[in-house]
């Protein structure tokens, strides 16, 4: 069953330089695609069009049937996909279990109800860094005493607040050593064998590549196969 669709899309800089050209795919639920092709081959900007941190210029995007531009894209972004960095983007003066808090508290405002109480959103913290293999101990560690495999560890887990139903990942294994990068790729597999999400990621990596359920090689823009 698919959970996003690709229709024709296309990107090009006010320039008018077409970075992707007519792209069609189908990503189904549970699966995971890595995403192949040089540098300049268009996979990162494709996956920013997937999480809506850009519209396309041409085309449309559908999530679960429905187009994202209608989607209000805060919580597109907070509710339905999660989004993990190369560089991690985390506060390093923070805990672990403090970052993954403090973006509940942003994820919070763009969903219905009442906040969490301290209490609560730290036992929810905690259970989201046990998901990623984190134990308390590392848990309430500043992310600067942590390793690079450690803190992508976190990054994760902050993109799993919402249980989005599609985690995007940009070479999340870019900046790792191997023990590191094979942690993290096993990682994936495990999210997605225990929650049954659509991941896609974003690698150079060609081990990773052969492992997943699909492989997509982009050539200029296009996918080529």
């Amino acid at each position: 069953m698919s959970i996003l669709t690709m229709e024709n899309v296309g990107y090009a800089y006010g320039g008018g330089v077409p970075v992707l050209q007519d792209v069609s795919y189908t990503f189904e639920k549970g699966k995971i695609y890595a995403i192949v092709g040089r540098s300049g081959a268009g996979k990162t900007t494709l996956l920013s069009l997937l999480s809506a941190l850009t519209a396309p210029t041409a085309g449309r995007i559908l999530f679960d049937g429905r187009d994202i531009r209608q989607i209000d894209q805060y919580r597109y972004r907070s509710q339905y996909v999660g989004v993990v960095f190369q560089s991690f983007n985390l506060l390093p003066n923070l805990t672990a279990v403090e970052n993954v808090e403090l973006s509940m508290d942003i994820a919070g405002k763009a969903m219905p109800g009442a906040p969490l109480k301290a209490a609560e959103k730290r036992r929810r913290a905690m259970e989201l860094l046990e998901k990623v293999e984190l134990d308390e101990d590392r848990g309430l560690r500043r992310v600067l005493k942590l390793s690079g495999g450690e803190q992508q560890r976190v990054a994760i887990a902050r993109a799993l607040i919402n249980s989005p139903a599609v985690l995007l990942a940009d070479e999340p294994s870019g900046n790792l050593d191997t023990k590191n990068r094979e942690e993290i790729h096993r990682l994936f597999f495990t999210l997605r064998d225990t929650l049954g999400q659509t991941v896609v990621i974003v690698t150079h990596d060609g081990q990773l590549a052969a492992m997943s359920d699909r492989k997509i090689e982009m050539v200029d823009g296009q996918i080529v196969r």
